[in-house]
């Protein structure tokens, strides 16, 4: 198997955006249909939100797992902010307070906000070669850290993360969303980066 990992361009960004809320458990497209509207489509929205070069889902922060001419997985993520100041929650959907109270938690760090692998080539080494990637990325933006949010019900992601060497820190209850999956908390895990003295 040829895979390869390279930097996304603005001509991945419809495929982004369906990786991108495959591994946000539906949340982007939740998101996406409440702002393109009843007579919008979603996906079309998020692409063109991918495609820009502004805020966390743009396509600049993003890594594609290739085969071939095929994009089988995605990687998205990007250092944040230290100190992190949260915007007002009250003025963030509901369904994502969590989530920033989450992120505010790990200020500096290599933040992975999304990585998948298409269903179809799971179990193949996809996610494991984008979570390197985000290794590889983390050490040279000089993050001390890694961090990623996980829903605690999605067993196969954190065994993934707990295999790799991330632990958890603290939790947020999970609000649900339509079509939402789970149930219980948002965890945060965290892990130094290889070759930094960085705090778990």
């Amino acid at each position: 198997m040829d895979l390869k990992i390279r930097a996304a361009e603005i001509g991945d960004a419809r495929r982004l955006a369906e990786l991108m809320d495959f591994a946000g458990e539906g949340i982007p497209m939740y998101l996406w249909r409440e702002s393109a509207g009843p007579d919008g489509d979603p996906l079309e929205f998020g692409a063109r939100t991918v495609s820009g070069t502004d805020g966390g889902f743009s396509y600049v922060n993003a890594h594609v797992a290739e085969i071939g001419d095929e994009v089988v997985g995605m990687l998205l993520g990007y250092r944040l902010p230290d100190p992190h100041d949260v915007e007002p929650l009250s003025e963030a959907p509901v369904v994502v307070r969590p989530l920033l109270e989450l992120e505010a938690l790990a200020p500096g760090s290599w933040y992975v906000n999304a990585v998948a692998a298409d269903p179809a080539w799971r179990g193949r080494g996809v996610g494991s070669a984008l979570m390197q990637r985000a290794e590889d990325v983390a050490a040279g933006s000089g993050a001390e850290v890694l961090s990623l949010i996980v829903a605690e019900e999605n067993r196969g992601a954190r065994r993934l993360y707990e295999r790799l060497g991330y632990a958890d820190v603290a939790r947020r209850p999970l609000l649900p969303w339509p079509g939402c999956r789970h149930s219980g908390h948002w965890v945060l895990m965290t892990k130094p980066v290889p070759g930094s003295a960085g705090p778990v």
